[in-house]
């Protein structure tokens, strides 16, 4: 499968927003799972969030829960990570793929390979 285009990342103070845009090319990203994914600069990728195509229940790890928020447009083929209230610790390139079920997103297990990412820097 071919990688996700993620866009939408930049230089932003402590406090501000960015919203990140994920689309696809070739095939329609509803009726799959979409997560978001981040890797700060030498640590581990870590799930941010996913989003299901039927459920309205999408997943926020801890560390963003209540400032991200994740949402689709299928008429757009995209799925959007709004990020609010930006701490520095949220400094990474943020990735997003499509992933076969919660497991799959948890052990990073993607159907679609690893794009180049957005970066987000967060700093005053």
């Amino acid at each position: 499968q071919l990688p996700l285009v993620e866009s939408g990342g930049g230089l932003v103070q402590p406090g501000g927003s960015l919203r990140l845009s994920c689309a696809a090319s070739g095939f329609t990203l509803d009726g799959y799972i979409i997560g978001w994914f981040r890797q700060a600069p030498g640590k581990e990728r870590e799930g941010v969030s996913y989003i299901s195509s039927g459920s309205p229940n999408p997943y926020y790890a801890d560390s963003v829960k209540g400032r991200f928020t994740i949402s689709r447009d299928n008429a757009q083929n995209t799925v959007y990570l709004q990020m609010n209230s930006l701490k520095p610790e949220d400094t990474a390139v943020y990735y997003c793929a499509a992933v076969r079920s919660r497991a799959a997103f948890f052990r990073g297990e993607i159907m679609t390979s690893w794009g180049q990412g957005t970066r987000v820097s967060v700093s005053s």
